[in-house]
């Protein structure tokens, strides 16, 4: 398990974009499952859809993929996960102010700086969101100024 402290020394996001709360397994190279509690207090919730906050689909992924980055184990290295592509994706059901998200992923393939994953995200055991991402791990700094490695 890794608390936030933990998350924040592998993972470069920060406020608002760190979207993972909790490590609750971590076998890296095989399988990660993490939380992400979602509050009212999230600053995508005012301006998307403000009387009826939802959790934009985009922002999901983005915890998915997030784990999935743990999970390669390329964060531990000291790499950055930069998205590659994102397939197969569909979302199921509404995310909401005080729902628990329980992310897991699933290495599917991972060779060299290049992985790729099977996402989960469920509320409640009910599945909510699901795709397949691929990324490119590349060292700090190497990061070009438009996202591509």
């Amino acid at each position: 398990m890794l608390t936030i402290d933990e998350i924040r020394k592998r993972l470069p996001h920060r406020y608002p974009f760190l979207m993972v709360d909790r490590v609750l397994e971590l076998e890296e190279g095989v399988r990660a499952v993490a939380r992400k509690n979602v509050t009212i207090n999230e600053p995508f919730f005012q301006g998307h859809y403000p009387e009826e906050p939802i959790m934009p689909g985009v922002m999901i992924v983005e915890a998915m993929a997030q784990v999935g980055g743990l999970a390669a184990g390329g964060t531990k290295k000291g790499l950055v996960p930069l998205f590659a592509a994102i397939d197969k994706a569909k979302f199921r059901r509404l995310v909401k102010p005080g729902d628990v998200l329980t992310i897991t992923v699933e290495i599917l393939r991972a060779r060299g700086s290049i992985a790729k994953v099977a996402a989960r995200a469920e509320v409640d055991g009910e599945l909510a969101a699901e795709g397949v991402l691929t990324f490119a791990l590349v060292k700090r700094g190497d990061e070009a100024a438009d996202g591509t490695a």
